[in-house]
């Protein structure tokens, strides 16, 4: 029970931070004030990452930035570094 409801919280965070994304994007096409590097760096750390990889990939968006692509991989690679911990403290 427990496991779907974290399941369904991860897909909806995840959906959020591609649409977040998606939006950056579409104001920086239109020359619009925009999402500020900082807080889509939030996004990424406090909410997941699996959606703001995917948002970066669809529309190219923060990848040619090499000082946010940076920060940006210092996170995921943290996530990643926490998910194994995690995974091997609950199921050794």
């Amino acid at each position: 029970m427990i496991w779907n409801i974290i399941i369904i919280y991860l897909v909806l965070i995840n959906i959020v931070t591609f649409i977040i994304r998606w939006i950056d994007k579409w104001k920086s096409v239109k020359h619009k004030w925009r999402i500020s590097e900082k807080e889509l760096l939030i996004f990424t750390a406090a909410w997941w990452f699996i959606g703001a990889i995917a948002g970066m990939t669809v529309w190219h968006h923060k990848t040619i930035k090499w000082k946010f692509l940076w920060k940006f991989r210092l996170i995921v690679f943290s996530w990643m570094i926490a998910l194994s911990l995690i995974y091997y403290f609950l199921y050794r």
